[in-house]
């Protein structure tokens, strides 16, 4: 067995109890959140109109497309040539709460129960740019997406693009269960503080075009 199967195989034993833990925190969380998550579900039919879920193909595990599901943040808007508008003209004062509080990830619980998803993990990204990626960048898929993540709690969507892959490829290679504890208690934090919810001059983060440079980060993750 080479350096990278055993990499692998230690991950893989990694994996199993997180699947586990996946499951029973996804449960207990969409039974006790229910409340919240339908009075979400009004408050986005009245303000933004319906449908009022927000429903992407996005590459999980292995780069396999999975339908990621959200609470919509955007109006439906479109330009003389039935294209969407930017997401600044899209983006409303409730939507930007909605992002900033991390409500209208809420139903990605129901992605997490069914194996598509983690609690923890890097964020799905958008098909488009599987092509682009980098065989460094590409690791991020090594692992189950995740609702939250290392790059979220250290910057979010005010990082660079080779930061947050960064980020992402460290989180791959020191998976844990300590880990994950570590990033589910700062999330709280950073919903609280609502830091890095956009990147500067953008709604959320411009696209990623396919960069290079990537290097490893330290022990530390930063």
């Amino acid at each position: 067995m080479n350096m990278i199967d055993t990499r692998m195989s230690r991950r893989k034993r990694r994996l199993y109890p997180k699947r586990l833990f996946d499951i029973s925190v996804a449960v207990t969380a969409l039974v006790l959140l229910s409340p919240v998550m339908l009075a979400v579900a009004i408050a986005v039919r009245i303000k933004l109109g319906g449908p009022v879920l927000f429903v992407q193909a996005r590459p999980g595990l292995g780069g396999s497309i999975f339908k990621l599901v959200k609470f919509r943040t955007m109006l439906d808007q479109t330009d003389a040539s039935g294209r969407p508008l930017p997401d600044s003209e899209r983006l409303t004062p409730f939507g930007q709460w909605l992002r900033s509080t991390s409500l209208d990830e809420l139903p990605e619980l129901w992605n997490v129960l069914k194996g598509e998803m983690s609690l923890v993990g890097p964020r799905p990204l958008l098909i488009q740019y599987l092509p682009l990626y980098s065989p460094f960048q590409a690791r991020r898929h090594e692992v189950r997406p995740g609702i939250t993540g290392w790059a979220q709690v250290n910057g979010r969507n005010a990082l660079t693009w080779p930061e947050k892959f960064a980020l992402d490829v460290w989180y791959v290679d020191n998976l844990s269960f300590a880990v994950d504890m570590k990033i589910l208690c700062r999330t709280v934090s950073s919903v609280f503080t609502r830091h890095g919810i956009s990147a500067e001059g953008e709604a959320t983060m411009p696209f990623f075009l396919g960069e290079t440079g990537d290097e490893p980060l330290g022990e530390s993750g930063r």
